[in-house]
């Protein structure tokens, strides 16, 4: 298992990461106990979850994902060997608190809450998860201006996890779901008021969905900000299962209407394109999507997540693909007359 650095921090995390947002919905305890063994066993060393998880957010299953993991970590009893990140989540989940925010008094009860789930007195990166002002996130574009929106000031936010990095709660902070501007005025106030700066941020990307490189890939390079990739195979659709109107009776897509990012025309076309690329060089499309994710020069972690033992096997196996520049000239041919078509 290749390693990269997390930002600035020391820390050198697992090329793969493993997302657990299912723990607690489609999959068991029991379930999620064998993914976290099979995983670390393999060599990942990096877990990714949040507060609001599992998805789809509810109340009844929310904290769910934190306390499997947490008796996960009881049960081994081996928390250094491990690094955990968690997020807090921004506005808009009436079921957090009342309504999350990432103000002062928002961010100190969100970590504590995780910190009992986890069974752990710290969490190696912790992260925003969405943003606490209007921008574009969670696939919007067209940003629309307003004078008058009701946000969290990013200094404010800054300083509190500053207060528990200096706890002891926190080893280093990240930003989900966040716009170029949003990186780089965090780094900003930072260095202006020696606040923690940002180590990573978590933004989805994959074969559908490049807009990464378009504005925050060279912050990743020149700031030392890694992308750790989530949505690495688009819901599952890069797999190619829900080609030709399949529907499978435990996909995501299947199950729960809510998740629309992936399943346009545009995606569909897109999708068939790539998997009879796939075909073509007698490579699983599943396997070539991760693997493409995991050569970029901006990534620090490509975070993979799976319902079943099969699909984990096979996402890891995407760790020792390398694809060959015929492929990767093939799949820079299909973005060039298909790019981003979901962003």
């Amino acid at each position: 298992m290749q390693t990269r650095p997390l930002g600035r921090t020391g820390l050198e995390v697992s090329r793969l990461c493993l997302g657990t947002m299912t723990f607690g919905e489609q999959n068991s305890e029991a379930e999620a106990h064998e993914q976290l063994d099979r995983a670390v066993a393999f060599g990942i060393n990096f877990i990714d979850t949040a507060e609001m998880y599992p998805v789809p957010p509810m109340a009844k299953t929310q904290g769910l994902t934190e306390r499997y993991i947490g008796s996960w970590l009881k049960q081994r009893g081996s928390r250094d060997d491990v690094i955990v990140a968690t997020k807090a989540s921004g506005p808009g989940l009436e079921h957090i608190r009342g309504g999350p925010r990432l103000t002062r008094e928002h961010i100190h009860q969100a970590i504590d809450s995780s910190l009992e789930r986890l069974n752990t007195d710290y969490v190696d990166l912790y992260q925003l998860h969405w943003p606490d002002r209007q921008t574009n996130f969670f696939g919007k574009l067209g940003y629309v201006h307003s004078e008058e929106e009701d946000s969290t000031p990013l200094e404010e936010t800054l300083s509190a996890l500053k207060e528990l990095v200096d706890a002891g709660k926190v080893r280093a902070i990240g930003l989900s779901n966040e716009t170029p501007w949003g990186v780089m005025r965090s780094l900003q106030l930072a260095d202006k008021l020696d606040l923690p700066r940002v180590a990573s941020i978590q933004n989805p990307y994959n074969l559908l969905n490049r807009s990464f490189e378009v504005g925050l890939a060279e912050i990743a390079h020149r700031e030392e900000v890694g992308l750790l990739a989530y949505s690495p195979l688009a819901f599952g659709v890069l797999s190619g299962k829900y080609l030709n109107g399949a529907q499978p009776a435990k996909g995501r897509l299947t199950l729960y209407e809510r998740f629309k990012r992936y399943t346009s025309p545009e995606a569909e076309a897109a999708t068939q394109a790539y998997a009879a690329l796939a075909e073509k060089h007698g490579l699983d499309p599943a396997q070539m999507a991760l693997a493409f994710v995991n050569s970029r020069s901006f990534l620090t972690s490509n975070i993979i997540g799976a319902t079943t033992m099969e699909q984990l096997e096979s996402n890891l196996a995407s760790e020792s693909l390398k694809l060959d520049d015929e492929v990767l000239e093939a799949i820079e041919d299909i973005h060039r007359h298909m790019p981003n078509p979901c962003p």
